[in-house]
């Protein structure tokens, strides 16, 4: 059986208050209750509408789009399917979980030596958000994010370097994002949106679908050219720092020639990054003159032989 509310009854199990679901019923969002008597009585239909609409409403859409979402619902062209597809869009986009600190142990894990101003930038950026009711604890969204932070710190990175790095990146990474949408939008989902009508549900079922499918390849895109991009600009910036003071001289037939970045790194450590462009020239010249000499050498014990030979 039907289960009927009264207005004040409605509003305390579905969250909203009375006056927003007067408001509701004045811009046709919900259906008018039935008059029993001198009441006006709502279903279980009011209430599970009004869920819809709270859960439209915290996944950013207005309640224009609302209106029209739910006339399409009601004239049987289907929910499910957008509602689904919503979902997929606005759920998690990593498989990282957040997780929970205390603010001694985030002073400790970044030299034990509190830093509010820090912390604040933290909290604007979004790689700290607060705990209702527990000031002393925030919530990590993004470990892997900290665990950068915590690492950059440790090699001597100041705090308000990292934060400022983190913003210019946040502004690159995001047009990316935007041109990878734009991308998927024209190649992929145009189809589904930009039609005369919304999608069908079995249109926004199989759109949800897309969304999981395609979901990893911009983060495996950004990651596979980021690694070659990394590789090419580091070893690159590496040979000009370490031969920074080296003077071209125009008598020598020079060629440049390829050195892991490993190799170019023990050198440094071996005799200065000033030197290490000429300690490896005169390494390999020293190696060029033993090969010669042991050459000769070889070919002097030949002749040597043949010539006690009888």
């Amino acid at each position: 059986m039907e289960q009927a509310y009264r207005i004040e009854d409605l509003a305390h199990l579905s969250g909203a208050t009375v006056r927003t679901i007067r408001a509701y019923q004045d811009r046709g969002l919900l259906p008018r209750p039935v008059r029993r008597g001198r009441a006006n009585v709502y279903s279980d239909a009011h209430l599970v509408r009004l869920r819809q609409i709270a859960g439209l409403l915290d996944r950013g859409y207005t309640l224009a789009s609302i209106k029209e979402l739910l006339e399409a619902w009601d004239a049987g062209r289907g929910l499910g399917g957008v509602l689904g597809l919503v979902a997929e869009v606005d759920g998690p986009w990593t498989d990282e979980e957040a997780v929970r600190i205390s603010r001694a142990e985030l002073d400790e894990r970044f030299g034990g030596t509190p830093d509010d101003a820090a912390v604040a930038d933290a909290v604007e950026l979004g790689v700290l958000e607060p705990v209702p009711g527990d000031p002393d604890s925030f919530l990590v969204p993004s470990p892997q994010e900290l665990a950068v932070a915590v690492e950059l710190h440790a090699a001597g990175v100041p705090l308000s370097a990292i934060s400022g790095h983190l913003r210019e990146l946040r502004g690159q990474v995001e047009h990316i994002a935007a041109r990878f949408l734009e991308f998927t939008t024209e190649h992929v989902f145009a189809r589904y949106l930009d039609g005369p009508h919304r999608p069908t549900d079995a249109e926004a079922a199989e759109a949800a679908s897309l969304v999981r499918r395609l979901r990893p390849l911009a983060q495996q895109t950004v990651d596979a050219e980021l690694a070659r991009a990394m590789r090419l600009l580091a070893v690159r910036h590496l040979r000009q720092r370490l031969g920074a003071d080296e003077k071209p001289d125009p008598r020598k037939n020079t060629r440049n020639v390829s050195i892991s970045v490993e190799t170019m790194q023990a050198v440094e450590r071996l005799v200065g990054p000033k030197q290490a462009a000429e300690f490896i020239a005169l390494a390999a010249e020293r190696e060029v003159q033993a090969r010669s000499l042991d050459r000769l050498a070889a070919n002097h014990s030949s002749s040597a032989d043949l010539d006690e030979t009888p």
